[in-house]
């Protein structure tokens, strides 16, 4: 190719033209990003009317660890790959400094209002009688609606141009496919469907808490 020739990105490699690379990642964990803003959304309302919506509460509450896996696994999957490394993740810029510290808080909140919540259902009442769970479970929601603000604040802007360019089949303006769409969408699916396993497996453990 002359000096002269139109410029060529680096090659992509085998796994990046199957997974779409670091962009494909990126708008993996967009779109889940949006399915638990919009999971989190309906909780909040639980929280408010709990008296009236605690089965709504359990369900959704179940649900969320699909979901929530899936974006601990496809974050940390950028993280490991960017430290090990790997060329085509290096190029992205990583966070910022705050974000960086902010991203393993929002996993550990979220984690410990998944831990704290099933524990609650699976305890009962009686049991959560008797120990510190519940404390737990709500402090862990405080801790988590303050760091996740922040993250949601932080990235809430790029969710629209990522999501949309996703659900469209054709490449944005001059802009080049991603590989893997369908794979994408898959694993989200599986991933929604796992949690609502969950969620119709475990929610009937909340008659112990309506009685």
């Amino acid at each position: 190719m002359s000096a002269g020739g139109p410029r060529q990105g680096p090659p992509a490699t085998a796994s990046g033209a199957v997974t779409g690379g670091p962009e494909g990642n990126e708008r993996l964990t967009a779109s889940t990003g949006t399915v638990l803003l919009v999971l989190f959304a309906v909780q909040g309302v639980t929280v408010l009317f709990l008296d009236q919506l605690l089965t709504v509460h359990f369900f959704v509450g179940l649900l969320l660890t699909g979901p929530v896996c899936l974006k601990i696994g496809a974050t940390g999957y950028r993280v490991v790959r960017y430290y090990t490394g790997a060329p085509a993740y290096r190029r992205k810029s990583p966070p910022a400094p705050v974000l960086r510290v902010l991203g393993p808080l929002v996993v550990a909140t979220s984690a410990a209002v998944l831990a704290t919540g099933v524990t609650l259902a699976i305890l009962g009442p009686a049991g959560t009688a008797r120990s510190p769970v519940l404390w737990l479970h709500k402090a862990g929601f405080v801790c988590w609606i303050a760091v996740t603000t922040v993250h949601v604040l932080a990235h809430v802007w790029r969710l629209p141009r990522l999501v949309g360019a996703e659900l469209r089949r054709r490449p944005e303006g001059r802009g080049q496919a991603v590989p893997g769409r369908a794979g994408r969408w898959a694993v989200l699916v599986m991933a929604l469907g796992a949690g609502t396993a969950v969620a119709l497996a475990g929610v009937h453990l909340v008659s112990a808490w309506n009685g």
